[in-house]
């Protein structure tokens, strides 16, 4: 019987808790960006959805470089940003636990033995004695009764909250994944601008060697001669800052990575990058179709849930509240009876509160929800045309690259021939040195030119990529087991 009392409270219980949310309905803004992307003088995007969106392209199969994927993944295990970021999300998950739990009785068993000693004066004979009393219980404490889903409603912001913590994460990893590529091009192409820059250098001590011979011999004047070493001390110069460059250029790179080094294979790589120009990577004529799959597109839209789940908890506190304590088991004066015939003992305590005069605080409580909400969709929508403006951007950059890049090959080109010209002509007495440094000069700054613009096209597909909302490992390095609650109450949020 006492079995059958507690299993009829416990169901009770859970009938109770599926009450409805005073949570308003939620509907996903309009995107506010154009309906297609930007035109470009003499650039087309295709007015077809890529077979692939961006988001769904992992990076391994956009950054095919073998060291570059070496250094990503590095990246992805040991940056201390994104372990912070990992272990934030574990702590948002604990916590959506917590709040779950709420939802549900919390039954415990209790066992209490208590003796007092009464004088005299408050006994019955007059005479002192002492009382004793030993109890064993099970039962519930203060359960909540969530009539108007107050409970459901923290709980469905605490989801909320850590979906868009998870999306954090998500984001910080596309990050990271862009931030190593784009420091391990700066690398390559800093340690190209060397390159260029000691080439220079060994070309004008050639040429300042060359001089100082028909100095001494009375054919090159003596401004000749110290407009060569100019153009050398110069040179030496740029090299020296292109080593700080370089030096500098691997810190931040394994700042990044989160270790103690570089590995082997990049200390001695001197070969550029190989990143696929992938095409399907064009976005298609739906803007926001692309966009709302951004890992901080999708961070902000959790967040507006969230608040406006906060909304039907500020909402149920107007309402009354009702809460039950229950318990069923055994008393007895003496230790040694506790469970014999006759000792049941039961606890049956139901408790309403209704709100009357608080001062306007649930009314300021229902405001602060209410305009959270709206910084939230502000938030939203302000994320939504950041991701527009970065894609624009990127796709603006990509519409003439090719071009710049085209120009400035053919740039290097012609200098080069300039120079072997003036050269030729310096040497046969026909023009001065100062058409010969010019050349050099041109030559040299057309060179770092096209490293730059190399470097440029590069990282504009970099760019697009982490634009577009990159693919990355969903649950990679985060959640260390699986939580069949978790999966659950995403089925749920998803079928609502």
């Amino acid at each position: 019987m006492k079995m059958k009392t507690l299993s009829m409270a416990v169901s009770y219980v859970w009938l109770a808790a599926g009450c409805a949310s005073l949570s308003p309905d939620y509907e996903r803004p309009t995107a506010p960006i154009s309906a297609s992307w930007p035109e470009i003088p003499g650039y087309e995007i295709s007015g077809e959805m890529p077979d692939q969106m961006a988001a769904e392209i992992h990076w391994r199969d956009f950054f095919t470089d073998p060291t570059l994927q070496q250094l990503i993944d590095t990246a992805l295990k040991n940056n201390r940003d994104l372990r912070v970021t990992a272990l934030n999300v574990q702590r948002a998950q604990a916590l959506y636990r917590i709040q779950r739990a709420d939802t549900l009785p919390t039954i415990g068993i209790s066992g209490s033995g208590n003796s007092q000693r009464l004088p005299g004066d408050l006994s019955e004979t007059g005479e002192p004695r002492i009382a004793r009393q030993y109890s064993a219980d099970v039962g519930m404490t203060n359960f909540e009764f969530d009539f108007f889903g107050r409970v459901a409603s923290l709980r469905d912001q605490a989801l909320e909250t850590y979906l868009a913590s998870e999306n954090t994460w998500r984001s910080g990893q596309i990050s990271l994944v862009a931030a190593v590529a784009s420091s391990y091009l700066n690398l390559l192409a800093d340690r190209e601008h060397l390159t260029v820059a000691r080439e220079t250098l060994a070309a004008q001590q050639a040429s300042y060697n060359l001089v100082k011979v028909r100095y001494e011999n009375g054919i090159s004047s003596e401004l000749d001669l110290r407009q060569a070493q100019t153009a050398v001390e110069t040179s030496r110069a740029d090299v020296a800052n292109y080593v700080t460059a370089v030096a500098q250029d691997e810190n931040a790179l394994v700042l990044l990575l989160g270790t103690n080094g570089l590995p082997e294979t990049i200390v001695g790589n001197r070969h550029g990058a190989s990143i696929s120009a992938i095409p399907i990577l064009n976005p298609g004529e739906v803007p926001s179709a692309v966009l709302q799959k951004r890992p901080d597109v999708v961070f902000a839209e959790h967040t507006l849930k969230a608040a406006n789940a906060n909304i039907g908890a500020a909402r149920a506190a107007f309402f009354p509240s009702i809460s039950l304590t229950t318990s069923i088991g055994t008393a007895s004066a003496s230790l040694s009876g506790l469970f014999d015939a006759g000792s049941g003992a039961w606890l049956f305590m139901p408790q309403i509160s209704l709100p009357i005069f608080d001062s306007g605080r649930n009314m300021a409580n229902l405001e602060v929800a209410e305009v959270a909400r709206d910084i939230a969709l502000a938030q939203y929508e302000k994320a939504i045309q950041s991701a527009f403006s970065e894609v624009a951007d990127a796709l603006a950059q990509s519409a003439t690259i090719d071009e710049q890049l085209s120009a400035q090959k053919a740039l290097f080109e012609a200098t080069q021939a300039t120079h072997t010209l003036s050269q030729a002509r310096y040497e046969k007495g026909v023009d001065n040195y100062l058409t010969v440094l010019d050349a050099e000069r041109s030559m040299y700054s057309a060179g770092q030119g096209l490293v730059s613009m190399q470097l440029l096209k590069q990282m504009n597909q970099v760019a697009l990529y982490k634009a577009l909302g990159g693919g990355i490992d969903q649950y990679e390095f985060v959640l260390k087991k699986e939580d069949p609650w978790m999966a659950d109450e995403l089925k749920r949020k998803t079928m609502n």
